[in-house]
């Protein structure tokens, strides 16, 4: 309905919109800065409009308008350090902007449309998300930025990412159901893979300081996954021109095929031991948390027979939603998260009996 609105909750309990202001174009992101009390909206025209809040929340100023992008505004962060605007867009660019000027400072362009960002203020190191299942590390300068590395694990498009710029861990989400947790601080780039949804991520949240991560699907799921643990690395996928249990050939190895007159066989991979093998050598299904796979996943036998049943102890729990959840964000200081969906409706949760009650002791109140 293209309006942004400020909700204050009333003494009754319930919350009661206060402002809002309508938009030229439909909304499509937000950054909101606590302290300041700045809201940046992207729209779908390409533009981030800046208003300030005033400190009874019942007053809302428009600032100044931003010439992000050509195409629908994707993601948004502000740096009050650098008083820099930063924003990811369908035109395919990450652009920064000075605030203070209100001028753009620089564009960087991806072959596919950049869906989300994080950055590192310490560091100007930002994090672009792309629909091609990409992220690029980016160096940020004044007028110029230059490409750092470039990330690639997951099979669809990126939805979410999330820093932690203590533990210096990246963690991304994704449309094939998957999250990556990606360790940029060193221990030759080590890579976590967990697989617990059954529609694609749609938001990240980590709390450093019970090492938990917070993720929710576009289906309703809430995972809370313990990265408390020592978990342990999937395995790359070997290649093999035949099972590397049973020796038959797959179907491509016609000169196998032809020399012990055997039909070829369709390839599987073990997800434990990451082992190409075929389906007679691969009959089992089980659930391996430590390595990510809180699911039954395809399993050689060989490696069936060493899982023990309290390696299936799950490491997340589950929840539901029930609601699809196209948006999250949490206040960690308070253990609150909000969800927001398709249906219209936002949904406001304590997550502290599920993240733990030793959050409680480590919360500011605000």
């Amino acid at each position: 309905d293209r309006t942004i609105r400020v909700w204050l909750k009333r003494d009754s309990g319930q919350y009661w919109p206060s402002i809002y202001h309508t938009m030229s174009s439909p909304c499509s992101a937000m950054a909101y800065h606590h302290d300041s009390r700045r809201i940046f909206v992207g729209q779908d025209n390409g533009a981030i409009m800046e208003f300030h809040i005033s400190e009874d929340f019942n007053k809302m100023n428009f600032v100044k308008t931003y010439p992000a992008h050509q195409n629908r505004v994707s993601a948004i962060t502000f740096c009050l350090t650098s008083e820099w605007v930063i924003s990811t867009g369908h035109d395919k660019c990450v652009s920064w902007m000075c605030t203070r000027s209100g001028s753009m400072l620089g564009r960087h362009y991806f072959t596919s449309w950049a869906s989300c960002l994080q950055y590192d203020h310490e560091t100007q190191h930002a994090f672009v998300g792309d629909y091609s299942g990409q992220i690029t590390l980016l160096k940020l300068e004044q007028n110029t930025c230059s490409v750092i590395t470039t990330l690639k694990g997951h099979e669809g498009g990126i939805t979410s990412l999330w820093w932690d710029p203590v533990q210096r861990l990246l963690f991304s989400g994704a449309s094939d159901h998957s999250i990556i947790m990606w360790d940029i601080g060193g221990r030759k780039g080590r890579t976590l893979l967990l697989q617990g949804h059954h529609d694609k991520v749609q938001a990240i949240c980590y709390i450093q300081l019970t090492r938990q991560l917070v993720s929710c699907s576009a289906d309703g799921g809430i995972a809370v996954w313990n990265m408390d643990i020592s978990r342990e690395e999937a395995p790359q996928w070997l290649e093999s021109d035949s099972c590397q249990k049973c020796e038959q050939p797959f179907f491509w190895n016609i000169k196998q095929m032809w020399d012990t007159k055997t039909l070829g066989l369709r390839q599987h991979h073990c997800r434990k031991c990451g082992q190409a093998v075929c389906g007679k050598c691969s009959t089992k299904r089980s659930s391996y948390p430590i390595m990510g796979f809180e699911f039954q996943v395809r399993v050689c036998d060989s490696c069936f027979e060493s899982i023990k049943d309290e390696d299936r102890t799950s490491l997340a729990t589950f929840h539901e939603g029930k609601h699809n959840i196209s948006h999250m964000s949490m206040d960690i200081s308070r253990g609150l998260m909000v969800t927001c969906g398709s249906d219209r409706i936002v949904k406001i949760w304590d997550m502290t009996p599920v993240v733990g009650c030793s959050l409680a002791t480590g919360f500011s109140s605000r």
